[in-house]
C-alpha cells in the first residue's frame, strides 16, 4: 500500500486506509507549501496524455501543449512569463481564432497573452484562474507587426478600449473588436467569454442578427486590455470541473445594469460583510491527480 502522510485528511480522501491505497503520495516537502511555488518552478509540460483536473481557479494541466511563440496569424506576448501552455484543445482554438482575426481589416491576427504555466495549477502573480490551460488572454490591440523580438514583447503594451471606467468604450473599439470576439463566442467549445461592461452593451447595441451567441459574453471588471475566453472542459474527460452556464438570454439588461451602476454607484451597504484575504492554495487544496502533474517528469 502506498503510504499517505497525514496531509491526506485535508485532501478528504474517504478513509486514508484501504481508499488511500490509490491515491498519489504528497511527499512531506510539499506539505504547507504554496502551490504556486511548486508550479511556478515548472519550465516545460508533463509527460502525460493531456488532461485537465479541478476547476479553473482550483486545478492543473497534465500534457501541457506549448503555443509555438510566432504563428502565421499569432505571437505570443510577453514570453518572460512561460505562460503559453494550454490544453491542445485551447492550442487550436487560439490558431482558428487568429486566422479569422487576420480577415479583419487593420488585423494581421492575434497577439495572445497568458494561458497557463507549463503544468498549469496556481500562478506566482496575476490570475486565480487560468490553472487547466482552458483560459486564454487575447490583447486587444491589433496587430500589425508579427515579428516582434522578444524584448519587443516583453515591452510593448495592450490598448485599453474602455472610457468612463469602464462604462462606454473609446475611440480606439471598432468593429473588427465586434466581430473577433463574436467569432469567438460561436466557437463551440467557448463556454464564456469576459470583457468590460461598455463593450458587452455596445455590442448588444449594434448586434442586428443572431444574437445567441451574446449571452456567452460577460461583463466584468478590468478586461479592457484584453479579452478573456474561457473553454469548456473537453468532451468525455473526467475530473474536469465546468463553470456553471450563464443565465439564459442574451444577458444586455444585466450588462446595462453594470453600466448604470458604474454611472450611479449604489449606496455602499454597512452591513457586507468585509472581504476575507486570500489564502495560497496548498497542495491540499487542488485534486490529488495535481501531485502526479507535479511529479512526472
Amino acid at each position: 500500500m502506498i503510504r499517505v502522510f497525514a496531509i491526506c485528511a485535508a485532501l478528504a480522501l474517504a478513509a486514508c486506509g484501504e481508499s488511500g491505497a490509490d491515491a498519489q503520495e504528497i511527499p512531506i516537502s510539499m506539505n504547507g507549501v504554496a502551490a504556486k511555488k511548486l508550479f511556478g518552478a515548472k519550465t516545460g509540460g508533463s509527460q502525460q496524455s493531456p488532461r485537465p483536473y479541478g476547476g479553473y481557479a482550483k486545478g492543473c494541466l497534465a500534457g501541457g501543449v506549448q503555443l509555438p511563440e510566432t504563428g502565421p496569424t499569432w505571437q505570443a506576448m510577453r514570453l518572460g512569463r512561460n505562460r503559453n501552455w494550454g490544453h491542445p484543445e485551447t492550442i487550436d482554438f487560439i490558431k482558428t481564432l487568429s486566422a479569422k482575426a487576420a480577415r479583419q481589416p487593420g488585423w494581421n491576427g492575434l497577439y495572445v497573452g497568458d494561458i497557463s504555466q507549463p503544468r498549469g495549477g496556481p500562478m506566482l502573480s496575476g490570475h486565480r484562474s487560468h490553472q487547466m490551460g482552458l483560459d486564454v488572454d487575447i490583447w486587444m490591440l491589433p496587430p500589425k507587426n508579427l515579428n516582434l523580438t522578444r524584448s519587443q514583447r516583453e515591452n510593448i503594451s495592450s490598448v485599453s478600449l474602455r472610457r468612463s471606467n469602464g462604462a462606454f468604450t473609446n475611440k480606439s473599439w471598432s468593429r473588427a473588436h465586434h466581430e473577433i470576439i463574436k467569432a469567438a463566442a460561436q466557437d463551440s467549445r467557448v463556454a464564456r467569454i469576459f470583457v468590460f461592461p461598455g463593450a458587452k452593451v455596445r455590442m448588444c447595441n449594434e448586434e442586428s442578427g443572431d444574437r445567441s451567441w451574446l449571452r456567452k459574453i460577460r461583463p466584468w471588471w478590468g478586461h479592457h486590455y484584453h479579452f478573456h475566453v474561457r473553454l469548456k472542459c473537453p468532451a468525455g474527460v473526467r475530473g474536469c470541473i465546468n463553470q456553471d452556464p450563464p443565465p439564459r438570454g442574451d444577458g444586455c439588461k444585466d450588462a446595462q445594469s453594470w453600466v448604470n451602476n458604474i454611472l450611479n454607484p449604489p449606496p455602499p451597504d454597512p452591513t457586507a460583510p468585509k472581504p476575507k484575504p486570500r489564502q495560497d492554495l496548498t497542495m491540499a487544496n487542488l485534486p490529488q491527480q495535481c501531485v502526479g502533474v507535479l511529479q512526472s517528469p
